[in-house]
């Protein structure tokens, strides 16, 4: 084997003529391995933008060093001119190489790697390996995102989405998301938490891919509904059963808390100490209870009824969504009908909040979608963000969620199927 042909695999370059190596000494006293490299001719004087051939204009400022993976514990630079050529619709700009990404000091393989790691461990960890810092770490998961997303439109073929929001940052910093249903992956995150935000999707969607979509899953955000009804007003939207179910649940533990507080205006602080402490075995469902859960259950139905009424009433709107369909819609009728006279001021409010939702739960009912995906994308996220200790800036978390989420994490080097 030739050695340019050797150098070139070790290096994982393509395109690249591989002119010398050498070892030589950085200003820091450290041994580096210097390769120094060329396009060849069918790569060069392309721009970096658009890749289209184009007239060269000057020199650059001189030679370039982008840096490569390591050799064991040796540091490895591509060395090479950096030209500018001057293209007709970007204007004068540094000729691409086809070793790394345009306004890039590091190679492909590097950066592939970078982005590869920083999706499955802390960035700092990340940076430490890699002798970088966490902030060039940041850097090469932006330049990595955007250069695999322009490769394919991952909003073309939507046909089911969910959309939700996710605080980021303490004071009320949020963004929004969309997720796509059938392949579970992210494919929108923009700040903001208003009908504008989801407009700003449906700006990059396109009227046409607009209209193609059948299903919406959403919470009770009358924002999302309106901006949704505005731009695809054929979509069918879906209100979500976990949050329409933690809305009984929300009015169950209002209900106990009110009886608790009943009961020591009463003086009877015996058993409000008693039902103090029930909240886990009200909430939690069924099957999820243990012995004395299932005890303490036992005990609030002898000796309270209203508050049990009140957990019926939970559970029972809880099996209308496992029914789902017809049967589901009957249940529901039902339960309406159960929660309007059950003089539950907390429930009677609950039923008539599920009446104005009355066609999005039926939507939900009948076609079982729900804000399952966007949820495990929400607690990713989350995840992320304390992996990360926060973020500085909301695009640096989208970035991350693109990378994990959005099915843009490229494979390490070498290890591609």
């Amino acid at each position: 084997m030739r050695s340019a042909r050797l150098w070139r695999t070790l290096l994982g370059v393509e395109h690249t003529v591989v002119k010398s190596v050498s070892l030589e000494t950085d200003r820091r006293g450290r041994d580096v391995l210097v390769a120094r490299v060329r396009p060849t001719r069918s790569r060069q004087r392309r721009c970096s933008r658009c890749s289209r051939r184009a007239r060269p204009y000057d020199h650059g400022n001189g030679r370039r060093r982008w840096r490569s993976l390591d050799f064991g514990t040796i540091r490895v630079y591509l060395e090479a001119d950096a030209p500018r050529v001057a293209c007709p619709d970007h204007g004068v700009v540094v000729a691409a190489v086809p070793w790394a990404r345009p306004a890039s000091r590091f190679t492909h393989g590097f950066e592939d790697t970078a982005a590869w790691l920083v999706a499955h461990a802390p960035a700092t960890a990340v940076a430490e390996l890699l002798r970088v810092t966490w902030r060039t770490v940041t850097g090469i998961v932006t330049r990595v995102v955007a250069d695999r997303a322009g490769e394919t439109d991952r909003l073309t073929g939507l046909r089911r989405i969910g959309i939700d929001e996710i605080a980021h940052r303490r004071g009320h910093r949020y963004l929004t998301i969309v997720v796509d249903h059938d392949t579970g992956r992210l494919v929108w995150a923009a700040p903001g938490r208003n009908a504008d935000t989801v407009r700003a999707f449906f700006d990059v969607l396109g009227p046409d891919r607009a209209g193609q979509l059948a299903h919406v899953s959403a919470d009770g955000a009358e924002w999302i509904h309106t901006a949704v009804r505005d731009r695809a007003p054929q979509a069918l939207i879906c209100l979500d059963a976990f949050h329409t179910v933690a809305w009984a649940t929300d009015a169950l533990d209002a209900v106990r808390r009110t009886t608790v507080a009943d009961l020591r205006r009463s003086g009877d602080t015996d058993q409000a100490k008693d039902l103090k402490g029930t909240r886990w075995a009200l909430v939690k469902n069924p099957d999820d209870l243990t012995g004395d859960q299932r005890t303490t259950l036992s005990g609030i139905k002898r000796t309270n009824r209203h508050l049990y009424t009140a957990y019926l009433l939970k559970e029972q709107l809880r099996a209308v969504f496992e029914a789902k369909g017809q049967h589901g819609r009957a249940l529901l009728g039902g339960w309406l009908s159960w929660a309007r006279r059950c003089r539950i001021p907390e429930f009677v409010d609950l039923a008539a909040t599920i009446t104005r939702y009355l066609p999005l739960i039926r939507n939900t009912l009948d076609h079982g979608l729900s804000n399952a995906r966007v949820e495990a994308t929400n607690t990713h996220l989350r995840a992320l963000t304390k992996r990360a200790n926060g973020f500085h800036s909301p695009d640096a978390l989208i970035a991350m969620a693109h990378l994990t989420r959005g099915g843009l994490c490229p494979d390490l080097p070498g290890r591609a199927a």
